[in-house]
């Protein structure tokens, strides 16, 4: 049988991931392997604490920071958001997804957290990119691939949000990825605390997850990985290296995709999930909050309507979860997410599994590439 290693090894090379790594932990039983290089031009091994932008892998750790704020009775889940977030008070909706943005009718009824944690506010990506209120999140809010230099402060950025209409009426649709950003300001004006900060105290320090966060400090860039795209011709363009984008905190901390990790610091993370909330005796959640972060809400009509993206899995709270075997990996609760950088963590509560996969190329499309595909195959055998 193929070790972790050779299958790592086995997609390295011209228009492949300069480099990856892979961890599989069942329990205390856990299998981590670091190869290729840092970056394209081979100047570093990678390691095992080689630091990485893990886009969309940010999303559940958001989704646990709201939840944080539940536990604490802060807000529930049925609340309106308006109260925190004035800008979406009064919302409008576009009469039909591919009419004109300013063909717009009255939210039937108020935005909630719920509808938030759930990617069912009106706002994001739908299957077809094309439709005119889909436009407007790439074009005035820069939603897309984490660019965090690119994008306006929270304030400017909600301003702008206000005179966006959403696509669908509130709780009707599971819409990907702009609910995660949201979900960011929520946390901050809730909190009364940016972003960052509430979750190096409230995540990232108790966990011990000291390599996790919204920028590289200059004394860690020697283990950050470059990051890149494959080019026509075959080989690799460099979208951002260890120097650029990465290396200040941003105006906009991305609860969507903004943050950079280690498969370790990720790894205690999940552990913290499959420990009910709490990892090494330490309570960052309460039982209830993990159980619904990682129970599927959608109906049939909206994991069909999501396929693009959940590929026939349901939603949960910041992450996908499992709800019907089609393919070896798939596991009824199985929860996680990818991110479009290459990257992906997923836990498995009925097996106690864990799996994280690290790599440096960028993604096509929604779709898993081959050497994800494949390592979450060998994780299934492991």
């Amino acid at each position: 049988m193929t070790d972790l290693h050779e299958l790592l090894e086995a997609h390295l090379g011209t228009a492949s991931a300069p480099g990856a790594v892979g961890l599989v932990a069942h329990g205390d039983r856990v299998e981590v392997c670091a190869v290729g290089s840092v970056d394209a031009d081979g100047s570093a091994p990678m390691a095992r604490d080689s630091i990485f932008r893990v886009a969309s892998v940010t999303k559940p750790i958001t989704a646990a920071a709201v939840m944080m704020l539940v536990d604490d009775g802060r807000i529930a889940l049925e609340d309106p958001v308006g109260h925190w977030l004035p800008e979406l008070a009064s919302p409008t909706v576009v009469r039909t997804p591919a009419g004109p943005v300013d063909d717009v009718v009255p939210a039937n009824r108020p935005i909630t957290v719920a509808d938030l944690l759930t990617f069912r506010a009106g706002y994001g990506f739908p299957a077809d990119f094309s439709l005119p209120a889909v436009g407007l999140l790439f074009s005035e809010l820069k939603q897309g691939p984490p660019q965090p230099h690119t994008v306006a402060a929270p304030e400017e950025w909600m301003a702008t949000l206000s005179r966006i209409p959403l696509l669908r009426q509130p709780g009707e649709a599971w819409l990907y990825n702009t609910c995660s950003d949201i979900q960011g300001v929520l946390v901050a004006r809730v909190s009364g605390r940016p972003l960052p900060e509430f979750l190096a105290e409230r995540v990232f320090e108790p966990l011990g997850m000291a390599d996790t966060g919204f920028a590289v400090p200059v004394d860690k860039l020697d283990r950050f990985t470059g990051y890149y795209r494959p080019n026509p011709e075959g080989g690799l363009d460099l979208v951002d290296a260890p120097d650029g984008q990465w290396s200040s905190l941003p105006a906009f901390p991305s609860g969507a995709g903004g943050l950079v990790s280690t498969a370790d610091d990720l790894h205690r993370f999940a552990r913290m999930l499959l420990g009910d909330g709490t990892c090494d005796g330490r309570r960052l959640l309460s039982p209830a909050s993990v159980r619904q972060m990682t129970t599927d809400h959608l109906t049939p009509s909206q994991r069909e309507a999501g396929e693009l993206f959940l590929e026939g899995q349901g939603w949960g709270f910041g992450g996908s979860v499992d709800v019907a075997p089609v393919d070896h990996w798939n596991v009824p609760g199985r929860y996680g997410w990818v991110g479009g950088t290459g990257t992906a963590a997923h836990i498995t509560p009925s097996t106690g599994a864990v799996t994280i996969l690290l790599t440096q190329l960028e993604m096509a499309g929604p779709t898993p590439p081959t050497l994800m595909r494949d390592f979450w195959r060998y994780a299934a055998g492991a």
